[in-house]
């Protein structure tokens, strides 16, 4: 073999190398990868962190997070849809979605609608963000809640049950 063909294996080599350490390093979080979905889904201590400190809701098989973000003084509840590890955000088409709160035994209708971020560069149709507003968010910290459906990439979640601020993991 002539050195220059020995100099072409080695990078070759070294390149595979490199590939191959970046596809197994671990992303900085404290669970299997999807290519171990049992123990994943069956794991108490499966959490992530919530980017905008609020509460996560776990869609499907951990498939998608909601965020949902209090303002207590305002009354205003935000919505954010993100992935899988609650590190990207969702963005989706919908121009609202309803959440339907249990307070003091008496169902309230909340409308959630996008929000443009020009931050972003969400738009209306295109974004991950959402908002209500009302008046008895100011005085009501707990809440029960169910959203009837809401579609992210494809995907129908129906009847989608969650405490607020506790969520929807179980204890």
């Amino acid at each position: 073999m002539t050195r220059h063909a020995v100099v072409v294996a080695a990078s070759a080599a070294i390149t595979l190398a490199v590939l191959v350490g970046c596809a197994k390093q671990d992303h900085a979080h404290d669970h299997p990868h999807p290519a171990a979905p049992a123990a994943e889904s069956s794991s108490p201590h499966h959490a992530h962190t919530a980017p905008h400190g609020g509460t996560l809701v776990p869609l499907g098989d951990h498939q998608f997070n909601l965020e949902l973000v209090l303002d207590a003084p305002t009354g205003r509840l935000t919505v954010y849809l993100l992935d899988a590890h609650a590190a990207n955000f969702l963005r989706i088409a919908a121009p609202s979605f309803d959440h339907i709160a249990t307070v003091a035994g008496e169902q309230r209708t909340l409308r959630f609608t996008a929000v443009a971020n020009p931050a972003t560069g969400e738009t209306l149709g295109d974004t991950s963000q959402f908002e209500a507003q009302a008046d008895w968010l100011k005085t009501t910290p707990t809440f029960a809640a169910t959203i009837p459906s809401l579609e992210i990439r494809g995907t129908t979640f129906t009847s989608i049950i969650l405490k607020f601020p506790q969520g929807n993991e179980p204890d």
